[in-house]
């Protein structure tokens, strides 16, 4: 079926200006059985793209774990995963990156990431109740990456704030890799009743079709495309494609969507992230198996005279689609007029596999809507890949190359400073982390962030993690390490690992060297996962992070965690409690400066392998700790990571400020024991009447462990010298970010 004969023809120049690959506009030509029109091609260029596509990732993505005992939906079947967790409930939670609108206009960029990310959640039909975000920035003392803090960070504050759910969780880090494309990843979690999720779907031939929310304007148009290539000098052009937020309008959206639902008069239901109104009404009517007809012209719209494919492409905020059973759209429109929000029908489902666009009465696009989605007709590429030279170099690297420093205390002082290790507090005090009154860990420090669930005698465990270091180093061993961390911070708290999201954000993969990073990292993340029975259930590729003039960030797949804790009394805080409490280190200590924060900024190593590791002893570790936690021996648990161990003591000292007296392993060098990050390790304190009954559950597991010392006063005391005060290191742990930033 041909369109209007008003609308222009494509060629194949038309289509490599938007992004298009020559055989994939033979593609698109061979689908619909003649030269598409431009507001065709238009929506191909969108659904093709990267961003929407996974084109060059998802036949990689296919080979993750998904499979899970608690899975009610899978990646990829609806628009964020969903876990049960016991008592009737359930858990969606999803991560997404809006990581080139950032780099172009960090406020909105960053806003309308968190507002996306919550859409996913309530667009199920769960309550967003939690946050968490993961930020990269280039180097801190640059103006450039203080304005793209100073804007994130607002952008994500005054979103979540206004739209009230409260932001329990994150991580920032700096390094010069990511000086001209910083990376914001967004994590949303939701709650809701076993067995009340909506669908992202579209089918009964005659039922209406609806757009909620807000008009739509020229904001976002191409951002789909925006984001699927480098960051150029002439970026800043792409603008129009960073979206503007408003989160009270969300705020209204997701009482009027959660209150709809409960209508029963829902079909399905989606939110337009990227591609708008293309990707909503494509993956929806391909998701249900069904066609569907959509004028484009009954749109609200915010400007006069919009040409049918900019409502098509656009990508304005707080907007979903809303297939309504049919005779049943006053309820519909009850709830929409009561929430003060637009809600207008714009087409109806109909029989065959097709999407017709009219536009004042001409059909001025005809496409079948499978040929568009992930898994249908988009297409599917496997990059080639090769190691890169950095690899073998990375190995020559020896410790003894570095010489052992005579001050370990100014090296300790200065780790305890570092924006790297520091503490963030200047981020996430613009966070509101109380709303709700659902977070427990504001007040009491533990790895992992803990939520509660009312009513109930259980937690949620919640972590965003990922040493970018690592995975650069050795992208298999490194995102498996990622994966691991992340689940021993949740163990750590009290809690079992569920489940995992990720953000894989990698340069272009076009380039046979990232393309390799990439498939090493999802090798790594899926044997990992199968250890820790943690199936993926979805997330997001953000592939093009890096700039024509300054190369590709480092490969940082970010994994976002979900874990359950099954009674509260397990909640383990970080925190040392009682002065005399014996110190305990579960794991083995290394002759090991790897990767090292210590060795990356202190010694100037820039190019070393990733720390030694072995998935095996990690879940052995793991499997001990949690066992120990819940026989009531354990008085406070921390993973040593960035910083080493010295760190680690330092963040268990501060909370109560509490001091400690250790002494160091004579098997390894004195830099490697206290500063080297060798994983698959962890710091426990407990009480002395307790002492044995560790010792004896340490021993029965075959973990190497050691006690390292006591709680004392306020002092940080190593082999009988004092390093300082716990309140010094404090004072200079606590404000390192807020001098930078001001």
């Amino acid at each position: 079926m041909s369109t209007s004969s008003t609308e222009t023809l494509s060629t194949v120049e038309t289509a490599k200006e938007l992004g298009l690959l020559p055989e994939e506009f033979e593609k698109i030509t061979e689908v619909l059985g003649r030269t598409p029109n431009f507001t065709e091609l238009s929506i191909y260029s969108v659904m093709w793209s990267e961003h929407c596509s996974y084109k060059n990732s998802i036949s990689w993505l296919k080979t993750l774990p998904k499979d899970g005992p608690h899975m009610l939906a899978k990646a990829g079947e609806e628009n964020a995963g969903l876990i049960d967790i016991g008592d009737g409930l359930a858990c969606a939670f999803k991560i997404e990156s809006h990581n080139h609108p950032s780099a172009l206009e960090p406020y909105q960029g960053a806003a309308t990431g968190v507002g996306g990310i919550n859409r996913d959640i309530f667009t199920m039909g769960a309550r967003p109740i939690a946050q968490l975000n993961s930020l990269r920035f280039g180097d801190p003392n640059l103006e450039k990456t203080k304005w793209l803090v100073r804007g994130v960070v607002k952008g994500i504050g005054d979103y979540g704030n206004a739209f009230g759910i409260p932001t329990v969780g994150g991580e920032v880090f700096f390094d010069e890799c990511y000086n001209v494309n910083p990376l914001v990843n967004a994590m949303s979690v939701g709650m809701m009743k076993v067995g009340e999720m909506v669908s992202a779907t579209s089918y009964g031939v005659g039922n209406p079709v609806f757009i909620v929310g807000s008009s739509t304007g020229k904001d976002g148009i191409h951002g789909a495309a925006f984001a699927s290539k480098d960051i150029t000098e002439d970026s800043a052009k792409d603008l129009p494609a960073v979206q503007v937020g408003d989160p009270f309008q969300e705020k209204l959206l997701l009482e009027a969507s959660l209150e709809v639902i409960k209508t029963g008069a829902v079909i399905g239901m989606q939110d337009m992230g990227a591609a708008g109104i293309t990707c909503s009404t494509s993956e929806m009517s391909a998701k249900g198996k069904s066609g569907m007809k959509v004028w484009l012209d009954k749109v609200p719209t915010r400007q006069e005279n919009m040409k049918a494919w900019e409502i098509l492409l656009s990508e304005s905020q707080e907007r979903m689609l809303v297939v309504v059973k049919k005779g049943q759209e006053d309820k519909v429109q009850k709830v929409f007029d009561k929430w003060d929000l637009n809600c207008v029908q714009i087409g109806e489902v109909i029989d065959g596999d097709r999407i017709e666009y009219f536009m004042n009465g001409e059909l001025v696009a005809n496409v079948p809507a499978e040929s568009l989605v992930l898994g249908g007709g988009a297409p599917i590429y496997k990059r080639e890949f090769k190691e890169p030279a950095y690899f073998a170099e990375a190995k020559k690297f020896k410790i003894d190359s570095v010489p052992v420093p005579t001050d370990l205390k100014d090296i300790a002082k200065k780790l305890a400073a570092h924006p790297n290790i520091a503490s963030k507090r200047w981020v996430y005090s613009q966070y509101d982390s109380m709303v709700g009154t659902i977070n427990m860990s504001t007040n009491n420090q533990s790895d992992a962030a803990i939520v509660n669930l009312k009513g109930t005698n259980a937690a949620l465990a919640l972590k965003i993690d990922c040493n970018a270091r690592f995975v650069n180093a050795n992208p298999e061993e490194g995102c498996a390490m990622a994966v691991s961390e992340a689940a021993r911070n949740i163990v750590c708290s009290g809690g079992e690992p569920s489940a995992i999201t990720n953000c894989l954000n990698f340069g272009n993969p076009y380039n046979p060297e990232v393309y390799w990073q990439f498939v090493g990292s999802i090798k790594g993340m899926g044997k990992a996962c199968l250890k820790f029975k943690t199936p993926v259930t979805g997330g997001n590729v953000s592939f093009y992070n890096q700039s024509s003039y300054e190369g590709p960030v480092f490969p940082t797949p970010t994994i976002g965690m979900l874990g359950i804790v099954r009674d509260k009394k397990h909640i383990t805080t970080l925190g040392f409690k009682n002065e005399g409490d014996s110190i305990y280190l579960i794991g083995r200590s290394r002759n090991d400066i790897n990767s090292s924060e210590y060795a990356y900024s202190i010694c100037g190593v820039k190019n070393s392998p990733a720390p030694d590791f072995d998935l095996d002893e990690e879940f052995l570790l793991q499997e001990t700790l949690m066992s120990a936690i819940k026989a009531g021996i354990i008085a406070s648990a921390h993973d040593c990571a960035d910083g080493g161990l010295f760190i680690t003591l330092l963040e268990s000292s501060m909370p109560n400020g509490l001091g400690f007296e250790i002494n160091s392993d004579n098997k390894v060098r004195k830099d490697a024991f206290l500063f080297g990050e060798a994983p698959s390790r962890i710091v426990v304190s407990v009480i002395p009447g307790k002492e044995n009954e560790l010792k004896m559950h340490l021993e029965k597991s075959g973990l190497a462990f050691s006690k390292l010392g006591n709680v004392n006063g306020k002092n940080l005391v190593i082999d009988g010298e004092n390093f300082g005060e716990v309140e010094d290191f404090k004072l200079s742990y606590d404000t390192t970010i807020e001098k930078l930033m001001n």
